[in-house]
């Protein structure tokens, strides 16, 4: 069959999709036929043989299968709560499917159906029941039961407009007519040499597995060809740093101690041990590339402010990136209350956003062209191509996991070789950043800072919320300050959760009555999140109800509770930024999480987070329970490759993938050799445009 680039395809090409189905794709992430091909099941249910609903096991979790008997929906006497309720049966006996609050399910379920669901089984009132099941309604037609039942079941992510059951239609019908075009990645040699299936097998086995074993070498394989170009990629990178000459700064002793005088506080061992190493590379001729990682808190900022401030003391300027207007703002105050009536005080630092007005803007811009200003703290606003520096030596990306690759270099290219000092709050093992950032130099700062409060962790069930909001009302009475979180901003029966915008209205009638709430989410104008802010941070108000805008940057050491309404819908690593806003003071915090339990994994993770503070451990279990896709975000250009790989758990894979990567580029260091033309073509289109450069340079 002839090849053809199925990136080019659009997913509406395939039969039965058309331009109204390929929108509800989308918004899966799937807009071509490579993307459904590649699009994983998150797990499987082995439905080759159920459980009879006689034989069920309280306490655990099972997948069963039966007909609809009846459903009906009814409030709850004590509570009010709508309640609606499927029963259940086969030949052997009955189990009772309840849902709280969900009175749309009622156009789903139809007598005679049958259905499979997933859950939690107990007892309630002599009988078998299941609370908030995953559930699927099986059709009738041979291919529709072919592909859901008497088989090992794959369950693919979903959006509102899409079945499990159309999905698997697609995907299926996707591999029958596309997946021979696909193009072996992997060189035979090394498929050989490692046992791993081809491609179009291995995708067979991954969304269709005749039987585990399958699936766990189609796994395997996928995973080896991830890390491989995911290698490759990062060691083209690092070839390409290596080989610059960067800018050779001078660091007296004098300079060093001036700096150390700044602060009010004495720096931790960990600060002065990076220092020191940043102080290093800053002296060399060769271009800085580091990343330091460190808990929320542990003071990453005064390493940035000692490169800036060293950078303007050789003659050149230096840039800080962040990720949201929030944390830029707050580090140029930062900064300015830094170095204000110190020997620093001669330096002009400027803030550059996107809401600054016309005039502003250009007169910012002309200043930092012309080198009239030495530190410039901003937004995405930085890389734009209106942006142009004097003399940049020194650049800073915080937050860097909100980044992408190409952005840092984007920041890059505005100087000539400057060094880079890349910043996270969410660390990872070092031997697994030494893998995944090979680019980069690693510092990890181990220790926070002395003075401050102790910080505790409680968990509610989602009925007891109430008990959540006495600790609001009684942090407030006695003069400290809370936030209240949410996962989302409207009202969505399709989630079923509370929304910021809908609580906020509620609390303000109720739990909290006459305390001053605030509003903060990230799809309000920026004059409104700067003046709520304002508010918050002047203690104009008692309650700041939010979306996650507040995991990164916001800084209020009089906040000390923060409640966390479905806390069983964030990822741990992302918990615990959002915990990291409270205890910045001298202040006791408390962080309360509110949460349905309605899965093992949910628990898992609340579980590490109500046990350790430490983010290492938090970060490594995270990584184990949600895999590299989720942990560290979409915006990480490369990493949203690992689509299966997960650099926790397949260490022994991503090695064995990284020395046949070293050994490629060793013999070919710029993928020209036509056996390598694949490997390149897939490199230029998976990962960032720069290496384009790298690679014909």
């Amino acid at each position: 069959m002839k090849t053809q680039n199925l990136s080019d395809i659009s997913i509406q090409y395939l039969k039965g999709v058309g331009p109204q189905r390929k929108k509800v794709f989308e918004r899966l992430g799937v807009e071509t036929i490579e993307d459904l091909l590649y699009f994983f099941p998150r797990h499987y249910e082995d439905r080759r043989q159920m459980t009879p609903l006689a034989k069920l096991k309280v306490g655990e979790w099972q997948t069963v299968t039966g007909k609809i008997a009846n459903h009906s929906g009814r409030r709850s006497w004590y509570t009010k709560k709508h309640v609606y309720e499927v029963e259940v049966g086969d030949a052997t006996s009955r189990v009772f499917c309840v849902w709280f609050n969900r009175p749309y399910l009622d156009r789903y379920f139809k007598a005679g159906q049958q259905i499979v669901v997933y859950g939690k089984v107990d007892i309630y009132k002599d009988r078998f029941q299941i609370v908030s099941p995953d559930y699927e309604i099986i059709a009738d037609d041979e291919e529709d039961r072919a592909l859901s039942v008497d088989r090992i079941v794959p369950v693919y992510p979903m959006t509102r407009g899409m079945t499990q059951r159309s999905l698997r239609k697609a995907v299926k019908q996707c591999l029958e007519k596309y997946a021979s075009s696909l193009q072996d990645i992997l060189p035979y040699d090394i498929r050989t040499k490692y046992a791993l299936h081809n491609l179009v097998k291995s995708l067979w086995s991954i969304h269709f597995p005749d039987k585990p074993e399958d699936q766990a070498v189609a796994y395997r394989r996928v995973s080896f060809e991830e890390f491989f170009l995911f290698q490759i990629s990062v060691l083209l990178r690092r070839q390409s740093i290596v080989t610059k000459d960067g800018i050779a700064h001078a660091i007296s002793d004098e300079f060093c101690r001036d700096f150390e005088r700044l602060f009010s506080f004495v720096l931790t061992q960990s600060q002065k041990d990076v220092i020191r190493e940043v102080a290093k590379d800053l002296k060399s001729n060769s271009p800085m590339h580091r990343l330091l990682q460190g808990d929320v808190g542990c003071g990453k900022t005064v390493v940035a402010f000692f490169g800036c401030l060293a950078s303007v003391r050789n003659g050149y300027q230096a840039a800080i990136m962040a990720p949201t207007e929030i944390l830029a703002r707050q580090h140029y105050e930062n900064l300015v209350k830094t170095i204000a009536g110190s020997p620093f005080r001669d330096i002009r630092p400027c803030l550059l956003i996107s809401d600054l007005d016309v005039k502003s803007r250009a007169q910012a811009l002309a200043a930092i062209q012309e080198g009239a200003i030495d530190i410039v703290v901003g937004t995405h606003a930085l890389i734009q191509d209106a942006v142009n520096f004097r003399s940049l030596s020194f650049v800073v990306i915080d937050e860097q996991h909100k980044f992408g690759v190409r952005q840092r270099a984007l920041l890059s290219a505005k100087g000539k070789n400057p060094d880079v000092l890349v910043m996270t709050a969410t660390p990872i093992p070092r031997t697994l950043c030494l893998t995944l950032y090979g680019d980069l130099d690693v510092s990890t700062i181990s220790e926070i800072p002395p003075g401050r409060g102790s910080l505790c962790t409680t968990l509610f069930a989602q009925q007891d919320a109430g008990k959540a909001y006495e600790i609001v009302r009684q942090a407030v009475a006695r003069g400290e300050q809370t936030y209240i979180v949410y996962p989302i901003i409207d009202e969505s029966e399709d989630l079923d959760l509370k929304s910021a915008q809908e609580m906020y209205k509620t609390l303000q009638k109720g739990e909290l009555k006459g305390f001053r709430l605030g509003l903060l989410h990230g799809q309000m104008k920026k004059q409104q999140t700067q003046d709520v802010m304002r508010q918050f941070l002047n203690k104009e108000l008692d309650v700041l109800v939010a979306t996650t805008v507040l995991e990164v940057g916001v800084d209020v050491p009089n906040a000390t509770v923060m409640v966390v309404e479905h806390a069983d819908r964030f990822g741990l690593a992302q918990l615990h930024q959002l915990r990291g806003r409270i205890g910045r003071g001298a202040l006791d915090a408390q962080c309360v999480l509110v949460a349905d339990l309605a899965t093992p994994q949910a628990q898992a993770r609340l579980e590490v987070l109500l046990s350790t503070r430490d983010g290492f451990q938090i970060a490594q279990q995270d990584l184990l329970i949600r895999g590299p896709g989720e942990f560290f975000g979409r915006h990480q250009h490369g990493l949203n490759e690992l689509r299966i790989a997960n650099p926790q758990t397949q260490l022994d894979i991503l090695e064995e993938a990284r020395q046949e990567a070293i050994g490629i580029l060793a013999k070919d260091p710029k993928l020209s050799d036509v056996n390598h033309a694949i490997i390149q073509k897939t490199i230029l289109k998976r990962y960032p445009s720069y290496l384009g450069n790298i690679l014909s340079g």
